[in-house]
C-alpha cells in the first residue's frame, strides 16, 4: 500500500469511536455527563480494551510495542483532558497503533434507518460514484456514475480508509463531498439523506460462529440490497454473482446447478468476505483433492486451514474469477487458492488485502440505561501456501482490468466483457453491464 498523510488516514479505531460518542450525544438527555463522568467511560473502555486486546491479540509482542506504555500513557492523557472531544483522540490513539484490518472497537447500531441513495467504490486509486438511486436527493443534486469523489467529510477516501470513512457517515442525516465531474470541473455538494426511524438494529453481542465480523457491518451498512444471482447459458455455464459467503445451501445449490457445464464465472466484485466454512465449502468444489488454503496462525497454535473435496460434485469446466477493491477477506483467500494451484482465471482490480481472522468481544456500558458494544481483535493471520500473507498486500488479478469514467457513466461492464471472452461467449460491456443491475433497499 502507498504510504498516506496522516491527515488523510482515517483509522477503524478512530471512526468507529468517534461514531460511538455521536450515538451518545444524539440523545443528550439520556447521556449528558460531565467532563469527569467522560474521562471515566474513556478510562473503563481503554481498560476493556487492553483486556481484550492483551489476552487475545495473534502477536504476543504486539508488534514490538510496549503495550503498557501505550495504555499508561492513554490513561494519563484522558485524566489531563479538558474536552471530552480530546477523550475521543486519546482512546482512539491505542487502536490506531495497531494499524490492521481485524482490531476495532464495534459501536452501538442506530435505530434509525438512513439511506444516501448513491453507492461509491475505490477503482484503481480513485473513488467513484458507481450507483445512484431515482428519486433520491443524490439524483437530485446531479450525482452521476462516473463521478469522481475528491472529499467526502471532509477526508480524501482512499484504499486504507474507504469502508471506515463509509461506516463512520453511514448514519450522518446529509455528506458533504466535492465531485469531479466528467468534464473536468469540481462541485461541492451536500447530499442529504432518507431518514426514517425505526427498530433496525444490528445486535452483535452474540454474532454467529465463524462469522467474519467486518463482513457482518458492511452487509448491514450497504443501501444496495446484495443477494446471490445468477445468470444461466444454457448447457454452456453460469455467470455467478456471489456477494457474500455467507450460506453453505447456496454455494451447494448453485454448484450442483453448475455441474457439467462448460464454464463458470464466479462474480466476486463487491464480496467483504464472510464465513470460513463457506469458504471451504466452496472450495473444495473445484479440486478432485483436499486442497490446503493455508495456516492459521495465532498466538498459542497454528491451525491448517483445508477445504475438502467435494468428490463426485466437482467442478470440472473452465472457472473464472471476477475480483475487485471490495472483494476483502474470503473472496481474496479464494481468488489466491484458485491462481497458486492454477485452477482458473482471476480478473478484474487488485483486492483490498483485508484477510486476518477476528474474534469479536461483546461488552456493555452504563447501569440503568445500558448499551451494548463490543471489541473486534486480530486473533490470527493467514499464511498461504506460498509462505506469504495477503494482509495489507491483496490479490493482484491475472488480467488487471477495471473500469473507466466513460464505462462507469455508460453503465458499461468491461471486466464481465472480458470474462465472457475467456468462456467462449460474445457479451458486449454494455449488455454486461446491464445483467446484475443494483437492486435499492426499500
Amino acid at each position: 500500500m502507498k504510504s498516506v498523510k496522516s491527515s488523510q488516514f482515517v483509522s477503524s479505531a478512530l471512526i468507529s469511536l468517534v461514531i460511538f460518542l455521536l450515538l451518545l450525544s444524539a440523545s443528550p438527555a439520556a447521556f449528558a455527563q460531565t467532563l469527569e463522568n467522560e474521562k471515566g467511560r474513556g478510562r473503563e473502555i481503554l481498560d476493556t480494551i487492553k483486556k481484550d486486546i492483551v489476552k487475545n491479540y495473534y502477536d504476543p509482542t504486539f508488534g514490538g510495542k510496549d503495550i503498557n506504555a501505550i495504555f499508561k500513557s492513554a490513561e494519563e492523557r484522558i485524566n489531563q483532558a479538558t474536552a471530552t472531544g480530546q477523550i475521543l483522540g486519546i482512546v482512539a490513539q491505542t487502536f490506531m497503533q495497531f494499524d490492521d484490518s481485524h482490531t476495532y472497537l464495534v459501536p452501538p447500531a442506530s435505530a434509525d434507518n438512513v439511506q444516501h441513495g448513491w453507492e461509491m467504490q475505490m477503482i484503481g486509486d480513485k473513488c467513484y460514484v458507481v450507483a445512484v438511486k431515482q428519486g433520491s436527493d443524490a439524483e437530485a443534486k446531479g450525482l452521476k456514475p462516473g463521478d469522481q469523489i475528491l472529499l467526502i467529510g471532509g477526508y480524501t477516501p482512499m484504499r486504507k480508509n474507504l469502508q471506515n470513512l463509509l461506516f463512520f457517515l453511514k448514519s450522518a442525516k446529509s455528506m458533504k463531498v466535492l465531485v469531479k465531474k466528467g468534464d473536468g470541473t469540481t462541485e461541492r455538494l451536500e447530499i442529504m439523506a432518507k431518514v426514517r426511524a425505526g427498530k433496525r438494529v444490528l445486535d452483535l453481542r452474540s454474532p454467529n460462529p465463524g462469522a467474519d465480523i467486518s463482513t457482518l457491518i458492511r452487509e448491514e451498512e450497504n443501501d444496495a440490497f446484495r443477494r446471490h444471482r445468477f445468470y444461466d447459458i444454457g448447457d454452456e455455464g453460469i455467470i455467478w454473482r456471489m456477494p457474500s459467503f455467507n450460506s453453505e445451501k447456496v454455494i451447494d445449490d448453485l454448484m450442483i446447478k453448475a455441474k457439467g457445464r462448460k464454464f463458470l464465472i464466479l462474480d466476486l466484485r463487491g464480496n467483504g468476505g464472510g464465513y470460513e466454512t463457506a469458504l471451504q465449502r466452496l472450495t473444495g468444489y473445484f479440486f478432485d483433492r483436499d486442497v490446503k488454503i493455508g495456516d492459521l496462525k495465532s498466538r498459542k497454535e497454528s491451525k491448517i486451514l483445508t477445504a475438502k473435496t467435494r468428490g463426485k460434485n466437482v467442478f470440472t469446466g473452465k472457472l473464472i474469477v471476477l475480483v475487485d477493491g471490495e472483494s476483502g477477506s474470503a473472496s481474496e483467500l479464494f481468488a489466491r487458492v484458485i491462481q497458486i494451484e492454477k485452477r482458473g482465471t482471476i480478473i478484474g482490480d487488485q483486492t483490498p488485502g483485508v484477510v486476518m481472522q477476528g474474534t469479536y468481544f461483546p461488552h456493555k456500558s452504563g447501569l440503568d440505561l445500558v448499551f451494548y458494544y463490543g471489541v473486534s481483535v486480530t486473533t490470527a493471520d493467514l499464511i498461504m501456501t506460498d509462505g506469504k500473507s495477503l494482509e495489507r498486500v491483496g490479490v493482484t488479478p491475472d488480467e488487471l482490468l477495471i473500469p473507466t469514467t466513460e464505462d462507469l457513466a455508460a453503465g458499461r461492464d468491461p471486466v464481465l466483457s472480458r470474462a465472457a471472452t475467456l468462456a467462449g461467449l460474445k457479451i458486449e460491456s454494455e449488455k454486461a453491464g446491464q445483467m446484475f443491475p443494483v437492486e435499492w433497499r426499500p
